[in-house]
């Protein structure tokens, strides 16, 4: 299994059954069927669960999908366009983080793929058959079976170049050419050649000093290399035995950030620097920083900590 620290890659074709959840009565594809109807007209979708996509979203780019439904709206359609699968709890606080940006990118898609949103909670079945042990979980399905996944909240940047693989599994073209300086670094970074990727994000950023992908990509090169060969658990349990500790308070939140609970690295860096003083302070504000930095400013989680570390500053 790749270190999905640097590769958010870990599905292995062939590891899933979907057997089961084939109709035989129904046909295998439907050509020339458009998007599946919209949900009902109101603030929310199925009871307990979030709006069925961002507003105004183009009907079947972004749906909610249940074992019931499955078949028609996740195998058959994605024989002719892909589909991701995020799966998701009301309770899954890094859940909140991923979806809205898996939202908002299906939507930018115009239908070149289509989000399928699965409530662990009330989806179990479907939960078990693809093997998630934690959410967020994301599959993506292309011809009707599972070609990749990825677990955990990773930087948009990353998350946009997995959905453009997929999209080249399904077939499907894409209208923005991909500048192939990003690919080579982002690659690299994909593999795990952190010296590689610095030396690329390096390079795009002497040439465009203004690209934010880049600038989060040498920021996930840093953090991957600061979290290199360290047992998150063992991490997680110094920084509570020592909570004065500035360096194992660092690595703690450094953990966080790659174990999808960027929410928990912020609170606890902001809460350090409210505790320091002098170059400890400024420390630990660079440190919380670059973690902004590889989520991009996009984030919505990035600006309510950047309005608490202003107040823990001044």
């Amino acid at each position: 299994m790749s270190d999905p620290r640097t590769n958010p890659s870990i599905f292995t074709r062939g590891a899933v059954d979907l057997s089961s959840l084939r109709t035989s009565a129904q046909p295998a594809a439907r050509p020339g069927a458009g998007p599946a109807a919209a949900p009902p007209a109101g603030p929310a979708g199925p009871a307990g669960a979030p709006p069925a996509g961002p507003a105004g979203a183009a009907a079947g780019t972004v749906i909610d999908v249940t074992e019931a439904t499955f078949q028609s709206e996740v195998l058959e359609r994605s024989l002719q366009t892909p589909v991701v699968i995020d799966f998701w709890a009301e309770w899954c606080e890094p859940c909140k983080q991923l979806s809205p940006v898996l939202e908002r990118l299906a939507v930018k898609g115009g239908g070149a793929w289509v989000l399928a949103k699965v409530d662990v909670d009330s989806n179990p079945r479907l939960a078990q058959m693809f093997r998630v042990q934690g959410i967020p979980m994301v599959y993506a399905v292309v011809g009707g079976q599972p070609v990749d996944a990825f677990s955990g909240v990773v930087p948009e940047a990353q998350l946009r170049q997995w959905i453009g693989a997929v999209l080249k599994a399904g077939g499907v073209s894409v209208e923005a050419p991909e500048d192939p300086r990003m690919t080579e670094a982002d690659d690299a970074l994909m593999v795990g050649d952190l010296d590689a990727a610095e030396q690329a994000y390096r390079k795009i950023l002497a040439e465009t000093p203004a690209d934010k992908a880049a600038e989060a990509g040498l920021a996930q090169v840093s953090l991957a290399r600061r979290v290199q060969g360290a047992d998150p658990a063992a991490v997680l349990a110094a920084a509570r035995a020592q909570p004065d500790d500035l360096a194992a308070q660092l690595l703690a939140a450094d953990v966080e950030v790659l174990s999808g609970q960027a929410e928990e690295a912020y609170d606890r860096l902001v809460g350090l620097v409210r505790r320091t003083f002098g170059e400890d302070r400024e420390t630990v504000r660079q440190h919380l920083v670059s973690l902004f930095t590889v989520a991009g400013p996009d984030d919505p989680a990035v600006a309510s900590a950047r309005r608490a570390l202003a107040s823990a500053l001044f």
